[in-house]
């Protein structure tokens, strides 16, 4: 039996989209890049501080040879209007299901099959490892770096989702891609908050997608190009001529039926967290909590820079969250001023 066909052969039964092999090479190449990051600070509260752990898949399993390296795809397409005024956007990556959840599944159902066939040892992991996974994804051959440092996959774009699996299995690995975006650079040119600082050259504490997680503050000019975004970004991704060509996701968990890809914003401001979390409990942007989607909304409501807004951002300032307060003085004061209107704050 060949076991990589095999396992490429479930993989698809299963529902996974991509697959590759790499094997346990330490990810050294990166090194320098992961210290450059520390140094200029640059490194994320979600990250792994633990270098070693980034770079090295034997730190994390000593009797790792290979790795396996799953996509799957969230492309899917939905345009359904809401019927609300107030609403936040939510980037695709936490339309429908929890990735995590998803991902993890297919994982474990192609573990599953891979057990009927051979006894082998293995961790597993979908975006909380410690280790690199978009490196380890391109070495792989799942994908190769856009300019934008996303994994773009030659069929699915860069909306897809990663994971992969550390095995004491040997498989035969497959090849890097080399990147493909030539002298595109439109990416670049759209990020809104200039994270994206230069081909392949990403500053994480710009993006958009952290600045709606992040639970520090977030500085005065950052706020103002988030737009009414309150969970993740799309826009160097929606610009991207791959993904314009890239196949719809068959995923129909990644829809996002509850929410059709907003929140309602005066209805997350009245709701009790067992409502919250049944109707949002479920979406990966969930994950940092109420508040936090709270504050998003409330930066959201000050770009829109409609006056109407103020007597609901007056309600906000009574808020029993201190930050909530904070964030709605601000966008009162950010409308009073769009409207050439004095502000006691």
């Amino acid at each position: 039996m060949n076991l990589k066909q095999y396992i490429i052969q479930k993989s698809q039964e299963v529902g996974i989209d991509i697959i590759g092999f790499t094997d346990s090479g330490r990810l050294d190449d990166l090194k320098d890049y992961l210290y450059e990051r520390r140094e200029n600070n640059r490194e994320t509260e979600f990250e792994e501080k633990d270098l070693e752990k980034r770079v090295d898949p034997k730190s994390i399993f000593p009797h790792c040879k290979s790795i396996i390296v799953v996509g799957i795809s969230y492309n899917v397409d939905f345009n359904e209007k809401v019927d609300f005024e107030l609403k936040g956007k939510i980037s695709k990556s936490s339309w429908g299901e929890d990735y995590h959840r998803v991902v993890k599944d297919r994982i474990e159902k192609l573990i599953d099959e891979i057990e009927k066939e051979i006894e082998f040892n293995y961790i597993s992991f979908v975006d909380t490892g410690p280790l690199v996974d978009r490196e380890l994804a391109r070495k792989a051959g799942v994908g190769w770096y856009g300019k934008n440092c996303s994994i773009i996959n030659d069929k699915y774009g860069s909306f897809i989702f990663i994971g992969y699996i550390l095995t004491d299995l040997d498989i035969e690995s497959d090849n890097p891609i080399l990147s493909q975006c030539g002298d595109c650079n439109l990416c670049l040119r759209a990020c809104p908050t200039g994270a994206l600082e230069a081909p392949y050259k990403f500053n994480p504490k710009k993006c958009i997608s952290y600045l709606t997680q992040t639970k520090d503050e977030i500085p005065y000019e950052l706020r103002e190009k988030m737009g009414i975004k309150v969970y993740g970004c799309d826009t160097c991704q929606i610009v991207c001529p791959k993904n314009k060509s890239a196949l719809n996701s068959k995923n129909n968990e990644f829809v996002p039926v509850n929410t059709k890809g907003y929140i309602d914003i005066e209805e997350i401001f009245n709701m009790s967290n067992s409502e919250f979390k049944k109707k949002y409990g479920s979406m990966a942007g969930s994950w940092r909590g109420k508040n936090i989607l709270k504050r998003n909304c409330i930066i959201a409501i000050g770009n829109m820079k409609d006056v109407n807004n103020i007597e609901f951002l007056e309600k906000a300032l009574k808020d029993p969250s201190p930050m909530i307060r904070q964030y709605a003085a601000w966008a009162i004061k950010k409308i009073k001023k769009a409207q050439g209107r004095g502000c006691c704050f």
